[in-house]
This record gives C-alpha cells, sequence and structure tokens, in this order.
C-alpha cells in the first residue's frame, strides 16, 4: 500500500510561484484603489474604513491569507448592504470582477494542486 499524497501547503508556497493568483491578486489591488478612491471622493466613510485595508491586503497577503481577503471584499457586495448602493459603478463592477477572477484562480490551485 502507498502512503496517501498530499497535496503541498499553501503555507509553504509563495505567491509569486502562481502567477496567475498574483496576477489576479494585483488586478483586484488596482481596482480596490479606484473604489478606495471613490468613496474618499464620496465622503463615504463607512466604505472607506470598509475598503482601506483591501489594496495593501490584495497585494500583500500569502496565498494562505488571500482567499480571507478576496472574500472580505466580495462580502462589500451583500443583499441588504452593498458597496454598490453608496459607488460608482464604474468602479465596483470592475473590482467586483477582479475579486470574481482572483477567487476563480484560487478555487483553480486547490482543485490541480
Amino acid at each position: 500500500m502507498t502512503p496517501a499524497r498530499r497535496r503541498p501547503s499553501a503555507a509553504g508556497q509563495a505567491r509569486h510561484e502562481h502567477p496567475a493568483i498574483d496576477e489576479a491578486a494585483l488586478r483586484a489591488a488596482r481596482w480596490a484603489d479606484h473604489l478606495l478612491d471613490a468613496a474618499r471622493l464620496a465622503g463615504a466613510t463607512r466604505w472607506i474604513a470598509y475598503l482601506e485595508p483591501l489594496p495593501d491586503r490584495l497585494r500583500d497577503d500569502g496565498l494562505a491569507d488571500l482567499r480571507r481577503t478576496a472574500l472580505r471584499a466580495r462580502a462589500a457586495y451583500g443583499v441588504k448592504d452593498s458597496v454598490r448602493d453608496a459607488l460608482p459603478s464604474t468602479v465596483t463592477e470592475p473590482f467586483l470582477d477582479a475579486i470574481d477572477q482572483l477567487l476563480k484562480a484560487l478555487a483553480r490551485r486547490e482543485v490541480t494542486g
């Protein structure tokens, strides 16, 4: 009987070893910057506080933390309370698309190992 094969731990891998994920995270970070700028222009203090940590985390988080950051960003599009209600679609929709692409890249990595 052969020993069970285990997938490598995300904690042991550098983010740059997964260019599709790194690229998607950096794209999302750029859109997070735009979204944060729009929130500041609109004076949306609640959204400023929520969005402020996201650009840096999307740029710097390792693989182990990146999914949590992406899910936090995705949660800004809630059913009852959404960033879409406070900020223009010219920034909310591209950010949402970028976050969804990042989550897909992360899911692909989990499936393929």
